[in-house]
């Protein structure tokens, strides 16, 4: 009998062997912690969080298996087993010739834009994330970011809102910026876009694209194997198909690929590079060896690539996909039961919140996400994560640097869950620390920044809570510092749970 087809009740599709003690702070000391940390939940210390959603990147749990691999893991400088067997199983998956292990997403990334792009570059995505797009812009880039129109609409439910809009790149391809568009680059799934995965249909109508104008094609792959399962559940043709086939399918549309093992890989640390032109690979070589390490090691120790090698594999089985998809979309339920905002359908590796149609009564120049995300932290012990005005670099004014794409960026905290780390209870707990937030919700005050670095403010940004005594037209306009900031916790919640 098939358990499957008689039984409706959720549970994880492995057993805890080895536990972590979760650390109680009491309210006030939440607060002060938050205080020492400038209002940036990024400067707190992980083990004065309950539970941690602030990224799924290297956080998950690996398994037995994978801890045998690191047992297993050659230290040899060059030439390590360890190294080859990453390197077959990348190519079995991705099925590309030329791959190189780097210490995680972003220096591959690095790598990649270093040796392909010039000054004015154009860089046409579905939507890059933060790092990804930071990278573009350091080596004289310019991300062009083309998402679909209901991408970021909370009321269409469409199964693929991750996709490039296809009639936008077509036109770019087409116009008289063509010659500088060195790559095409999709991000499966969409981290930026409510973690909303590609369909295939749009990956291969990209491909055509690419081949046509002769342009690279070029997959961020380190969400792959939950966009293979929204593939295989969501869209016609591929029902009957493995998540292996389907991936193989994916990636052989491509011509190379940037991938954080710190996500699909299962693994704390990690990633690599792959592509398949030859030239292009031989630069990449050279600066990996200048920057990373050697080629057969990367930045990376023995250990870590045999974890990765084991990760790959197991991430996906179907088994796992199914509860991992799941366990998020269980998440999304329980918020919208208690009327939060989530953007709908959720993906595959976190939820997120409309914090702008959660807390109406602050305006987006005062950083709802920023409050919200502040407000979860003291109420309930949670840390996650903002992607909006802070993030994506708005001013306190409405002003709009040169840089910024026109697209709609939204007001949002992503709830990202570490793989195989938290389980159903956690889960719960989670939604009903926003239930209560919502119920309180006109007690969260906006904040104003007090100092931000020019790139990726987010890691380091200091802000104040903002009091009645400060009013946005009192602050001008790109100023580092505000002039007047009193109370500081006058306006914040603090509400015993």
């Amino acid at each position: 009998m098939d358990h499957e087809h008689h039984f409706q009740t959720f549970y994880e599709p492995f057993r805890i062997k080895t536990v972590e003690k979760i650390k109680h702070l009491t309210q006030e000391q939440r607060v002060q912690r938050l205080e020492e940390a400038n209002y940036n939940p990024f400067m707190l210390n992980s083990d004065d969080i309950v539970i941690d959603l602030l990224t799924d990147s290297g956080t998950g749990a690996m398994s037995a298996d994978q801890w045998a691999g690191v047992m297993k893991g050659d230290e040899s400088y060059a030439g390590s087993p360890s190294y080859r067997k990453f390197e077959k199983v990348v190519k079995d998956i991705f099925g590309f010739r030329y791959v190189f292990p780097t210490h995680q997403g972003r220096a591959a990334e690095r790598i990649l834009f270093q040796c392909s792009l010039g000054d004015g570059d154009l860089v046409p995505s579905n939507k890059l994330f933060d790092t990804t797009q930071a990278n573009v812009q350091k080596y004289g880039g310019k991300a062009m970011n083309l998402p679909i129109p209901e991408a970021l609409d909370i009321n269409r439910k469409i199964p693929f809102k991750g996709n490039i809009d296809i009639y936008q790149l077509k036109d770019l391809l087409t116009s008289q910026q063509e010659s500088k568009i060195a790559m095409v680059m999709i991000t499966i799934t969409n981290n930026a876009i409510s973690g909303a995965p590609v369909s295939m249909e749009n990956i291969k109508m990209v491909s055509k694209l690419c081949r046509q104008h002769g342009i690279p094609f070029f997959l961020d792959a380190c969400r792959f194997a939950e966009n293979v399962w929204f593939i295989k559940t969501c869209e016609d043709g591929y029902a009957q198909r493995t998540p292996l086939q389907i991936a193989r399918e994916i990636f052989s549309y491509a011509d190379g690929c940037t991938m954080s093992a710190k996500k699909n890989g299962l693994v704390n640390i990690g990633g690599f590079l792959a592509l398949n032109d030859k030239d292009l690979a031989e630069k990449c070589r050279r600066e990996l060896i200048i920057s990373e390490g050697f080629v057969t090691y990367g930045g990376l120790a023995g250990r870590d690539l045999e974890a990765i090698a084991v990760g790959l594999r197991e991430v996906l089985d179907g088994d796992y996909l199914r509860y991992q998809v799941g366990f998020v979309k269980m998440l999304a339920d329980l918020l919208i039961e208690h009327r939060i905002p989530v953007l709908t359908p959720p993906g595959g590796h976190a939820v997120y919140v409309d914090a702008a149609a959660m807390l109406t009564h602050i305006p987006e120049n005062q950083f709802p996400a920023w409050a919200l995300v502040c407000a979860l932290y003291v109420e309930g012990g949670i840390r996650c994560c903002e992607i909006g005005g802070v993030m994506h670099g708005r001013e306190s004014k409405t002003t709009k640097s040169e840089d910024e794409s026109e697209d709609g960026q939204g007001e949002l905290v992503r709830l990202a869950i570490p793989r195989r780390t938290y389980t159903e209870s956690h889960i719960k707990y989670v939604a009903e620390v926003f239930g209560y937030v919502y119920k309180h919700r006109r007690k969260i005050g906006g904040y104003i920044i007090t100092w931000a670095p020019p790139v990726l403010r987010h890691f380091s940004v200091r802000l104040k809570p903002m009091t009645p005594s400060v009013k946005m037209e009192e602050v001008e306009e790109g100023q580092e510092v505000a002039r007047q900031v009193q109370g500081c916790c006058n306006s914040f919640s603090r509400l015993v749970l």
